[in-house]
């Protein structure tokens, strides 16, 4: 499939562009490329729908946001930002809005596209997805842990039960539009009769009339709250992954299913160990007379302090490896990494005079060239 370009792009503005400078360069791309002007130009039938795609989202100021922020990933389900998605496609009964009459040329409505008719403004909607940030420690993604984190959700008001009105009341169907949330308007033109649909001015396109709205919510059925929301973090999990939580995000419309909860992941550098997916890596120090004779040592794990046997002779730089002392694998059911040692010859700063002599002996000893009374190496000749 072929990569979405840039929404700023198909509508040729800035991503600093007002909300007018984006409307007029939406109206001008969608009449030229109008299906309905070229029959069977796939060409054009797709600049249509690309700019549509784009409008909708460069158009309503949270999308926007969103996109600004995380780019298509904001729409993509599968990125864990979960931003919801587009809605179900889009809305084309508001083209002969934009076009000012221009969509009544064509005998009332864009049919190649679904009908110019919009879904029915009271039947449930699923609610949006809501993001949060949660911080934990190393050793806390690693072996998991519960936390919990306090998030705006967008809950039904449980005075009106989410229909907007006060207590005892309930709302009007709109005389106007009859409930659709819509009217259709007829006018003559040089090619005949045409209609052209649009949202009722008297609703706003809800298909209903509060009369008295609700006191808590002001009328919008819903109200939103800070909820603290218990999250399970699996062992394994690792810095910038998400946690989805199905049903925690906002509350839906006329009774409609509420979205999700997507818990991002951030996880604190650790002051010894690094990570790489399950391993664990860190690099240990050992003295010469370790590395030359061999030693038993401790070398700190995500465990505690367990031994390690140092061969002598061990160079310094040498790798070892300690099986299942690693990250353990995400949903892996108890397997985990390995963790890696890397040796490092720790050289002393500050030795005694006895210290010195004995290294001298020692460097002698093995035919160095090197050693000078005035230092522990000496210069090279």
């Amino acid at each position: 499939m072929a990569e979405k370009r840039d929404y700023y792009e198909v509508l040729g503005v800035s991503k600093t562009a007002t909300a007018d400078e984006i409307k007029k360069a939406y109206r001008k791309i969608t009449k030229e490329n109008h299906p309905d002007l070229h029959p069977g130009d796939k060409a054009c039938e797709e600049r249509f729908k690309e700019a549509n795609e784009a409008y909708e989202v460069l158009s309503d100021e949270e999308k926007r946001r969103k996109y600004d922020q995380f780019g298509m990933a904001a729409f993509d389900p599968n990125s864990g930002f979960g931003a919801g998605g587009f809605g179900g496609g889009f809305d084309f009964g508001d083209l002969s809005d934009l076009f000012g009459g221009i969509g009544d040329i064509f005998g009332g409505g864009f049919g190649g596209f679904g009908g110019s008719r919009r879904a029915d403004p009271n039947a449930p909607r699923k609610g949006s997805d809501v993001r949060a940030d949660l911080t934990i420690s190393f050793e806390e993604a690693a072996f998991g842990c519960q936390k919990e984190v306090t998030v705006p959700i967008i809950e039904q008001c449980s005075d009106c039960k989410g229909n907007g009105c006060a207590p005892g009341t309930t709302p009007e169907i709109c005389p106007d539009c009859k409930g659709s949330g819509q009217t259709v308007t007829q006018q003559r033109t040089p090619f005949g009769m045409a209609q052209s649909v649009g949202r009722c001015s008297r609703c706003g396109g809800t298909g209903k009339i509060i009369h008295q709205p609700c006191k808590t919510c002001k009328g919008m059925g819903n109200i939103r709250r800070q909820h603290k929301i218990s999250v399970k973090v699996p062992e394994g999990i690792d810095d910038g992954q998400a946690l989805p939580m199905r049903g925690k995000g906002n509350a839906g419309a006329n009774n409609g299913p509420a979205g999700d909860l997507y818990v991002s992941i951030s996880v604190r550098p650790h002051e010894i160990f690094e990570r790489e997916g399950t391993s664990v890596y860190i690099v240990q120090d050992i003295s010469y007379a370790e590395a030359a004779l061999g030693a038993d040592i401790e070398v700190p794990t995500l465990d505690g302090k367990v031994k390690l046997t140092i061969p002598e002779g061990t160079q310094p730089g040498a790798v070892f490896r300690l099986k299942g002392k690693g990250i353990p694998y995400l949903n892996g059911k108890g397997a985990r990494g390995d963790q890696f040692i890397t040796v490092n010859l720790a050289v002393p700063k500050k030795l005694t005079n006895e210290q010195k002599e004995l290294l001298r002996k020692f460097a002698a000893s093995m035919g160095s060239s090197t050693v000078k009374a005035g230092g522990i190496f000496g210069k090279k000749k």
